[in-house]
């Protein structure tokens, strides 16, 4: 995969960053998109090095199209060519809010990580995709897509979002053999779940068929296979990877 360029977005810490670097050490040259922390992101890049990669981070706000447009440019000009993996990572703050409290503001705040950003992301790309008649998109959804949490409207329905423009982009870019494809992780915890007590871990895991949490790895590992020549003839699909916990989107 040493030809190919793959955009992580919110790769400085947490799935993304875990994400980037198994892509590295498939050789595929990775942008380390961050927010507002310069120093972990280039903490990231500079792990990627030492172990043999190639990686550039850059600082964007994904959910604003002039930093998106420019996050692509600065790529295209350090590798000298387009991407073409794209993984739509990124999140906001995820507050669980019952129905008394939430509010359209929230919902949209967690629409614009998990819809509008994508969507300027893909526009962006798409053009050299089709020129090269390749391209890899993978979403990152969840599994609460399926299990409905409650107080958690406002992040359920953003990520719900997810399966339907998985599908509905897969659809129109086939002809391109550009593959769209979601990978809907378990809990999985990163930096932003703080500490997890056993009690809370134990509670997850009871009657989970592979009994334990996730790791970053799983998830890192899906990617990889989707973003792989290996995948060419899987795409539209929203893949659990949650030991279990649920059956299908």
């Amino acid at each position: 995969m040493s030809s190919k360029v793959a955009l992580v977005t919110g790769s400085s810490k947490g799935l993304g960053k875990v994400i980037a670097q198994k892509l590295a050490e498939a050789g595929v040259k990775v942008i380390i998109n961050y927010s507002n922390n310069q120093s972990r992101a280039e903490a990231v890049v500079r792990d990627i090095q030492e172990h043999g990669g190639e990686a550039i981070a850059i600082q964007a706000d994904i959910t604003d199209k002039k930093d998106v447009e420019k996050l692509v440019t600065v790529s295209q000009e350090t590798f000298q060519q387009p991407i073409n993996i794209l993984i739509n990572n990124a999140t906001g703050p995820q507050p669980e809010l019952s129905l008394e409290e939430v509010t359209w503001e929230d919902y949209l705040d967690q629409l614009h990580f998990t819809v509008k950003a994508p969507l300027l992301l893909v526009k962006e790309v798409i053009q050299s995709m089709k020129e090269n008649q390749w391209g890899r998109i993978i979403n990152i959804g969840s599994e609460v897509v399926e299990l409905g949490n409650s107080d958690f409207s406002n992040y359920v329905t953003a990520k719900s979002a997810v399966i339907g423009m998985t599908r509905s982009w897969a659809n129109e870019l086939g002809k391109h053999d550009i593959t769209v494809n979601a990978v809907h992780p378990g809990f999985t915890p990163v930096e932003r779940h703080g500490e997890v007590t056993e009690a809370s871990a134990d509670n997850y895991i009871k009657g989970l068929p592979l009994n334990r949490l996730g790791k970053p790895e799983d998830i890192a590992y899906m990617v990889r296979f989707l973003a792989s020549d290996e995948a060419e003839f899987v795409t539209g699909q929203n893949i659990n990877v949650n030991g279990g916990h649920t059956f299908g989107v």
